[in-house]
């Protein structure tokens, strides 16, 4: 069992991290659900993923506070809206119907991200 939780973990670190640079995949989630399948299975992962110079940060910030960064608030939102643009002009740009579930998407995810405090360092 220990080894599918770290398995499981991995696979949420490689979604966090793809989440990063992806605006409709959520990164904090899948770095919370890692630390804490690492925490039930790997003590080593687990201290490695809080240590880690740019993940733990995260992970750390909202464990403790639910609070995320403004920076990353502002670019999670304008990465979102700017691929959302994308796709409405020129993805689904014949289908009225799947821009306004974009456009409802987008909103919806927006006002999910704001929801949360704004952690100011």
């Amino acid at each position: 069992m220990k080894s599918l939780l770290v398995v499981l973990g991995a696979l949420c670190l490689v979604l966090g991290v793809v989440g990063i640079f992806v605006p409709l995949l959520p990164t904090t989630p899948f770095l919370l659900l890692a630390a804490a399948l690492w925490l039930r299975s790997s003590p080593r992962l687990h201290a490695w993923l809080l240590s880690h110079g740019r993940l733990g940060t995260y992970i750390r910030d909202f464990h403790e506070k639910r609070a995320i960064p403004l920076h990353a608030k502002i670019l999670s939102v304008t990465l979102l809206w700017a691929s959302m643009f994308y796709c409405i002009v020129s993805v689904v740009d014949r289908w009225w119907w799947a821009q306004l579930l974009l456009l409802a998407v987008a909103a919806g995810v927006t006002r999910h991200i704001l929801s949360f405090a704004t952690l100011r360092k």
